[in-house]
């Protein structure tokens, strides 16, 4: 059976091959384009097709006007339904009734539990982050609440500190210096990748979601978008380094375009890249167009003996 690792970048878009504007241009990336036989992440790349990765340019407006958001994209990622047509609209970042709904039926989570599979959503999350929830002050994002909704436990700060879970600025540095966890455990981002390799060895699907090229994206910053780019990066050489790329599809998603162009005010319209490395890239690959078919995908990977 074929284990899947899934690194969700949120607002990670196929843009101009101009590193004055898209930091996947400017970025040192040699993880991504070691995979990728030297090619980057940009539009004019196509699609690509190396001996161990695919990268499909893939379509994140599912027919709907105007600019993809979060919400709605990720609920399309997980369920296979296409949530921006069901919804009338983009929407985000956080999902509403409809979308909560939507995320509380069947997802990529609930049909491999159903399976008796072992899936894990390795984020982690400060005692803050539940204390605000509980309170009613802040609302899950769509992927935590599918996850939720699933009946898959949300990982803790102490799990971050047994090397259970993972951070989003990957280092944990912000968990000491702004969270109230001074102990916390530092790792380089190639360490962190190591730790989802070895969370992926003991279960069939993990998930991790990391927001932090959005936010930089929002926030226009050429430097900064270009470093969260770096981390990412280093973090993908050390998953790769250690992963079973014999038994194991490592898969790079995106939900809609914003970091690709500094220029752009807030999200863009571009194809968002399906990076698929290791066992069955090129077969899962042809199933992939738009966002719809990452779930359907997923599944048929891992129910393939």
């Amino acid at each position: 059976m074929t284990k899947v690792a899934i690194v969700f970048l949120d607002g990670v878009g196929l843009g101009e091959d101009d590193p004055l504007v898209n930091p996947l241009a400017a970025a040192r990336l040699p993880a991504l384009m070691d995979a990728l036989d030297g090619r980057r992440l940009v539009a004019a790349s196509g699609r690509i097709d190396a001996p161990r990765a695919t990268m499909v340019p893939t379509d994140a407006g599912l027919g709907v006007k105007g600019r993809p958001q979060s919400a709605t994209g990720q609920a399309a990622l997980l369920t296979g339904r296409n949530a921006p047509k069901i919804l009338g609209e983009h929407y985000g970042p956080r999902p509403n009734a409809v979308l909560r709904s939507m995320l509380e039926g069947p997802t990529l989570f609930t049909r491999l539990l159903a399976e008796q599979r072992a899936v894990a959503f390795v984020n982690a999350y400060p005692q803050g982050y539940f204390d605000a929830v509980a309170r009613g002050k802040r609302l899950h994002g769509a992927i935590p609440h599918a996850a939720q909704a699933a009946g898959l436990r949300l990982r803790t700060a102490e799990d971050l500190a047994a090397g259970r879970a993972l951070s989003v600025d990957l280092t944990n540095a912000a968990w000491r210096s702004t969270m109230g966890y001074p102990d916390m455990p530092l790792w380089t981002p190639w360490e962190a990748g190591q730790v989802l390799a070895r969370l992926s060895s003991a279960h069939d699907l993990v998930f991790f979601d990391n927001w932090a090229t959005d936010v930089a994206g929002h926030g226009g910053n050429l430097a900064e978008s270009v470093r969260v780019m770096e981390e990412i990066d280093a973090f993908l050489g050390g998953l790769l380094a250690a992963v079973d790329l014999d038994a194991t599809l490592v898969a790079i998603i995106s939900d809609h375009g914003n970091i690709e162009d500094l220029r752009a005010k807030g999200h863009t319209e571009n194809l968002t890249p399906t990076l698929l490395i290791g066992a069955g890239h090129q077969r899962a690959a042809e199933a992939i167009s738009d966002l719809t078919h990452v779930m359907p995908m997923v599944l048929d990977v891992m129910r393939d003996a």
